[in-house]
């Protein structure tokens, strides 16, 4: 009886790969009649780009300029330190006094004396291999493209927080940015605003500014119900009541988007060198292209390095607000 059974099944599936066989040589030559494209998505994308790039002009370029000037305030701050040389029998000893600024500036952060002393460590390390300036041209467009993503990003998710309409609006705009690859962003970003630095940030808030909206918004979601009653109960408005009990109660998950927006932005600046917005990204793609091992893996190391220091002094951030 199971041989019957199996002898069955046999016959059965041999029957079927004839008939794929057989559906698969009497079609082959009709493959060609598919249309590739019914729909001309690509044509309507690129009909659209180039409309908006007419349409939008002025305003591209006063962004182009508004963005350009922001990176190069923030770049001239950073530039503003000057390096002293020390000289220590044959050794020259640099010392960049923007090292002493970041130390300073951590511990009054953070208040965590490992992180006051390995940030400015780190980045003096860069003078030593040679990629300062490169290191503070990454630097300022991260902290360009992470403002600006957190001071879009925090207000929505607020929004998102009152308004459950909206939540449902952005929830799945934020999936899409989320899941689109990231290169796709640059191939916008320099059809609107050209190469340099500008489409860099353009492109880097867009990557970096989901995290922040999410995490506002399940931070005030969050907050006890009992301290909303207790603050209604003691007569808050909806502005009191904000400032007063939902932000605070929120600030751990706030701060956690902080801390993704920076570390998304450092990672989308490095890809943004290939329109042109220099930095550590430039160096690394120069030893993509030019096989230059070496230099490649130096400026990755450099890129770590910042991420280390802006990670560490960010999440260290976070826990002071859970200890407040």
């Amino acid at each position: 009886m199971q041989r019957s059974h199996r002898n069955k099944i046999v016959s059965l599936s041999a029957g079927v790969l004839v008939l794929i066989a057989l559906l698969l040589v009497v079609f082959d030559e009709k493959e060609s009649d598919i249309p590739r494209a019914q729909i001309p998505l690509t044509k309507v994308i690129d009909q659209s780009i180039a409309w908006a790039t007419i349409a939008f002009d002025g305003f591209f370029n006063q962004t182009t300029d508004v963005l350009n000037g922001l990176n190069n305030s923030i770049e001239n701050i950073l530039t503003f330190f000057p390096i002293y040389k020390v000289e220590i029998g044959t050794f020259p000893l640099f010392v960049p006094t923007l090292v002493v600024a970041v130390s300073l500036l951590t511990w009054m952060l953070t208040t965590n004396i490992s992180v006051s002393i390995t940030s400015p460590l780190i980045l003096w390390f860069m003078v030593y291999i040679g990629l300062w300036d490169e290191t503070l041209s990454s630097l300022s467009l991260t902290l360009a493209a992470a403002g600006i993503a957190l001071g879009l990003g925090i207000p929505l998710g607020i929004l998102m927080a009152k308004w459950n309409w909206l939540e449902n609006v952005m929830k799945p705009i934020l999936d899409f940015m989320q899941t689109m690859p990231p290169f796709v962003y640059l191939i916008p970003a320099v059809m609107f605003f050209g190469l340099g630095a500008a489409p860099g940030i353009v492109a880097t808030v867009i990557y970096a500014v989901p995290p922040p909206i999410r995490l506002t918004n399940m931070g005030i979601r969050e907050v006890p119900k009992s301290l909303i009653e207790a603050g209604n109960a003691f007569g808050l408005n909806s502005f009191q009541l904000l400032f007063k009990i939902e932000l605070p109660n929120a600030m751990p998950s706030i701060m956690m988007g902080v801390n993704q927006a920076i570390m998304m932005s450092l990672g989308m600046v490095i890809i943004t060198a290939l329109i042109g917005a220099g930095g550590l990204g430039e160096r690394i793609v120069y030893g993509i292209t030019r096989m230059k091992v070496g230099d490649g893996v130096v400026a990755g190391l450099a890129v770590v390095g910042i991420a280390i220091v802006l990670d560490r002094t960010t999440q260290n951030l976070a826990k002071r607000s859970r200890r407040r």
